[in-house]
This record gives structure tokens, C-alpha cells and sequence, in this order.
């Protein structure tokens, strides 16, 4: 047991003092004022981050409903783009069909133009071999000045037929 001489009492009566003396002047209403204070705090912060944590959760839904909202809106756009390409491309392809068909037709009508030109060419040309082998065959069979009246106007006839 402990006597009166032993350093070991003296620091338990000192402590009894200590603590005596920390009730007295209430350490322990600021000490638990404190903690109290402190726990005040810490579910102030927990209520804080609570509603902050709702709050993200609020923003977070919303920008997915609205990136969902854009994915769609997108996809409406594609699919728009997609159905004006596929008529601009019918259009085109119509309108080429036109020009080609106008193209033919043109082609078609300038054959049609040179081929009737070329048989006007022939006529002309078989008319002038006529001529000038009738003119060869006359002159040499009519000879003087009643050969050559009749030469003129028999030319003048045939070229008027043919032509």
C-alpha cells in the first residue's frame, strides 16, 4: 500500500486535486460543450455533403435524360439527312435521265439532219455527173449553132429536174 512518503501518493493527490479542481471551474461543461459543438458540426457537414450528393444525383439525371433527349435529336437529323440525300440523289438521277434522253433526241435529229444532207449531196452531185455526161454525149452528136441552143436548154432542163 501506498504511504504518505512515496512520490507515487503524491502524484494520486495531485491528480484528485487536478481533477477536483477541473470540475470545480466546469472543464468538463467545456469540454463536453465542445465535443458537443464539434458533433454539431460534423452533422452539419454530414447533412451538407447529404444534400449536396442529392443534388449532383438531381444534375446527374438530368443531363442524362438530356443527353438521351440529344442522342435522339441527333438520330432524327441522321435519319433526315439520310432521307434528303436519298431524294436529292433520285432527283439527280432523274434529271441526268432527262438530259441523256434530250442529248439522244439531239443526236438522233443531227443523224437524221446530216443523213438527209448527205443524200441532198448525192442527188446534187449525181445530178452534175449527168449533166456534164449528157453535155459531153450531146455535144459530140450536135454540132453547130442549132446543137448548141438545144445543148443549153436540154441542160437547163435537166438541171431544173433534178434540183
Amino acid at each position: 500500500m501506498w504511504t504518505w512518503r512515496e512520490p507515487e501518493f503524491w502524484v494520486a493527490v495531485g491528480f484528485v486535486i487536478f481533477v477536483g479542481f477541473a470540475l470545480y471551474m466546469g472543464v468538463v461543461r467545456l469540454i463536453t460543450g465542445s465535443l458537443d459543438e464539434r458533433a454539431r458540426r460534423i452533422a452539419a457537414e454530414l447533412a451538407e455533403a447529404t444534400r449536396l450528393r442529392q443534388e449532383a444525383d438531381a444534375l446527374v439525371a438530368e443531363y442524362e435524360q438530356k443527353r438521351r433527349s440529344a442522342e435522339s435529336e441527333a438520330a432524327a437529323i441522321v435519319a433526315t439527312a439520310k432521307e434528303e440525300a436519298e431524294r436529292t440523289a433520285k432527283e439527280a438521277h432523274a434529271r441526268l435521265g432527262d438530259f441523256v434522253a434530250r442529248r439522244t433526241a439531239a443526236a438522233e435529229a443531227k443523224i437524221a439532219q446530216a443523213e438527209t444532207q448527205a443524200l441532198a449531196d448525192v442527188r446534187a452531185a449525181a445530178a452534175d455527173a449527168a449533166v456534164r455526161a449528157s453535155e459531153i454525149v450531146l455535144r459530140d452528136s450536135m454540132k453547130g449553132r442549132g446543137g448548141a441552143e438545144l445543148l443549153a436548154k436540154g441542160v437547163a432542163e435537166v438541171k431544173a429536174k433534178l434540183n
